[in-house]
């Protein structure tokens, strides 16, 4: 038994087509849309291909019509590229989104897996580093041997005694510091996480003519093409490091 997990592709299509992996289920830890140029594209892969799937805190701004509540560097590009998505994606594409669970419980080779985009205790939004004093009560309430969660973008695995944590970063907008598709894989009781190279060119230069402001299509670009985080680039940018 071979299972991809996939979390946070936010309408990212050449880093979401990058990964070549074959496997017998695929699980998507939400957040398919917004920020990334291709929403539609990435939510019908999803629809046919995705065992299970939960909702992030963009598939349900986008297809509730409500706040996605991101960090402050975030929040202009996301409110931007929220109104964009919207415009793109059909009626039944929205309801898609909004219908898609915030939680999923599977067992696989002996193991209980929980599926949530942030943590177990608010599913959708509270941002959750890779702390194990912070994730321990957490892993501990979802009653399972796995915790699988996504929304930071950086990659881990935490062993809490019995319990284990494992973000697989992200596919489309990565924050690890390199422009990669991130992912991990469960194959036959072993968990690895992984990481591909993508075409980031061709996702920024999309990116670059969407319909937007200037400063909002480079903010998006430049996290795109550095894998870091507005702030993170402002700060290796200040310390002199290109």
């Amino acid at each position: 038994m071979k299972i991809a997990i996939f979390s946070d592709i936010h309408g990212n299509l050449e880093a979401l087509q990058s990964i070549v992996e074959s496997w017998d289920e695929l699980w998507v830890l939400g957040d398919l849309v917004n920020y990334g140029p291709n929403p539609v594209e990435v939510v019908d892969f999803v629809r046919r291909n995705a065992a299970l799937a939960v909702r992030g805190n963009h598939d349900h701004a986008v297809g509730a019509a409500e706040d996605p509540r991101c960090s402050a560097a975030f929040r202009e590009m996301a409110q931007a590229m929220k109104g964009y998505t919207e415009s793109l994606l059909s009626d039944d594409q929205k309801a898609y989104l909004r219908r898609l669970p915030i939680t999923a419980q599977r067992a696989v080779g002996g193991q209980r897996y929980f599926l949530c985009h942030a943590v177990p205790s608010d599913p959708l939004y509270r941002y959750c580093p890779a702390d194990p004093a912070l994730w321990k009560p957490e892993a501990a309430a979802a009653n399972a041997d796995v915790v699988l969660a996504g929304h930071t973008h950086l990659p881990f695995v935490m062993n809490l005694g019995a319990r284990r944590v494992v973000n697989p970063g992200s596919v489309g907008q990565p924050k690890h510091g390199a422009p990669e598709a991130c992912y991990a894989i469960w194959e036959d009781g072993v968990l690895s996480l992984r990481s591909c190279r993508y075409p980031v060119e061709k996702t920024v230069r999309k990116v670059l003519g969407l319909p937007l402001d200037l400063r909002i299509r480079r903010q998006l670009a430049d996290v795109l093409a550095t894998g870091l985080s507005p702030g993170d680039l402002a700060r290796r940018c200040d310390y002199g490091i290109q």
